[in-house]
């Protein structure tokens, strides 16, 4: 489906134009993030004020991961059929009122219900900010420049979550952490309102229903029977039915797209395109990095070290503000470096930063113990995420741009919900042994399994590298 814009289709020649919309885009990329790791510090809360049973609780996390996984192709493909213009202020409205919601919401229903209206939110944003990014900004020095930003605003998103969720819960209250986002959803809108140029399909415009259902539903199931090995097993019903069935979905997914589907919601023929189908392997694995770094390291200060919850997030912000640095750095020398030179570096550090990591224990020193390791990783994320997502997306081709975009997100957010699952199975099988389980030793055993496969998942990442072209087309 091709579209002819009724505005300018390029910023990056309007210096000032361009670095609005590039606010723009982080920002939005800023929020998703952001909610995807706000609410875990607030869990406490949010279960005595709600009355949430202990199972129930787990849905406020995996309501807002499942749909925002799961949507994610359907919100590329709606950019590339409607236009990025009208799938990001879709998706900044229901995010907004869905925020809205969740922050007066009076019983446990009506917020796990909000979250998954989050999910689908997110679902339309995160690929519509790729699509602009790959349409608007189409010189290689500003579209590197713009991956940068894009990808430093959601990391940085992800590791302020546990902070700014300590402070506003401490401060206000929990419901604070969905409210906030109201006024900034508002203001977001008025600005894409204005600074977006508008598109207009030609054509009828088709999302193919028969690949948006088999294919939504078979990600959400996979994605539903992963998160349920961490408490039930990898054998247990709960696992492999869902994921049996998810498994099955996709298959039938993969042939309506090839076969049937006269305008389908994947065309496949993006895969042709080298960067696209290594990269999006790359972002996979990158997933399982990213969880290790953020979410064990958080639990490795609290439950290991004895750090709260403040404490643990301010622990975890050198390494933030490394990979900010780091990855607008990469963006500047990305055309100059090339792509496969910026992973491999990337991932050298990744593997030695999480081997040192994996050496923690009960009397690990901060300095020497956990800030010295998490800087390598973060110095290695900052190097090699702004450089996959961008060889995953830069080749695709413009009428693609927004499910070249989705593919990406989707398979990065994948990544992480499995990577979570199996590592948090691998720490859990790991303390279970030890002795005396659920102790800061047994559970530092736990956490050094996982820092090790994460190790592991950075040589993947540098062996995929070398598959990569030597010069990306655009």
């Amino acid at each position: 489906m091709t579209s002819t814009r009724t505005g300018p289709a390029r910023t990056d020649r309007t210096t000032g134009g361009a670095r609005l919309v590039l606010a723009l885009i982080c920002a939005c990329q800023f929020m998703v993030i952001l909610d995807s790791a706000i609410v875990n510090v607030a869990l406490p809360s949010v279960g005595t004020e709600l009355r949430f049973t202990p199972t129930g609780l787990t849905w406020v996390v995996n309501g807002y991961l499942l749909t925002f996984a799961g949507l994610m192709l359907i919100g590329g493909r709606a950019a590339d059929v409607f236009g990025p213009r009208r799938v990001l202020l879709a998706g900044l409205a229901l995010f907004s009122v869905a925020s809205l919601v969740g922050g007066l919401a009076p019983v446990p229903g009506v917020l796990v219900a909000a979250r998954g209206a989050q999910g689908v939110g997110a679902a339309l944003l995160a690929p519509a900010t790729l699509a602009v990014i790959n349409t608007g900004f189409t010189e290689a020095g500003s579209r590197a420049r713009a991956f940068g930003a894009w990808s430093a605003a959601g990391g940085i998103g992800g590791t302020a979550g546990a902070l700014a969720g300590g402070v506003i819960t401490t401060g206000l209250s929990w419901r604070w952490i969905f409210l906030i986002n109201v006024p900034i959803g508002a203001l977001l809108i008025a600005v894409a309102a204005t600074a977006l140029p508008a598109v207009r399909p030609h054509g009828r415009p088709s999302l193919d229903l028969v690949g948006a259902i088999t294919g939504t539903a078979g990600l959400a199931a996979l994605v539903y029977g992963v998160m349920g090995a961490a408490d039930h097993g990898w054998r247990s019903a709960w696992v492999l039915g869902p994921g049996g069935a998810g498994l099955v979905l996709l298959v039938v997914f993969t042939v309506v797209q090839a076969r049937i589907a006269r305008r389908p919601l994947l065309p496949l023929r993006i895969f042709a395109v080298r960067g696209t189908a290594v990269g999006t392997g790359m972002l996979v694995l990158f997933g399982g990095v990213v969880m290790a770094m953020w979410y064990f390291t958080s639990l490795l200060l609290q439950n290991v070290l004895g750090y709260s919850a403040l404490r643990a997030g301010l622990g975890q912000t050198p390494a933030a503000v490394a990979f900010l640095l780091v990855a607008r750095a990469t963006s500047g020398l990305l055309p100059r470096i090339g792509a496969r030179r910026s992973i491999l570096a990337g991932a050298g550090l990744l593997l030695v930063g999480f081997g040192w990591l994996a050496r923690a224990d009960a009397g690990t020193g901060y300095l020497t113990g956990v800030l010295g390791p998490t800087l390598l990783v973060a110095v290695g994320i900052g190097l090699v995420f702004p450089t996959v997502m961008a060889v995953a997306t830069a080749d695709a081709p413009e009428r693609d741009a927004g499910v070249a975009g989705g593919v990406a997100t989707t398979a990065n957010q994948v990544g992480s919900s499995i990577g979570l699952a199996v590592l948090a199975t691998a720490a859990s099988a790991v303390s279970a042994a030890d002795r005396h389980p659920g102790s800061p030793a047994a559970l530092a055993g736990g956490y050094d399994r996982v820092f090790l496969a994460a190790a592991g998942l950075a040589v993947g990442i540098a062996v995929l590298s070398v598959l990569l072209p030597r010069r990306a087309r655009r």
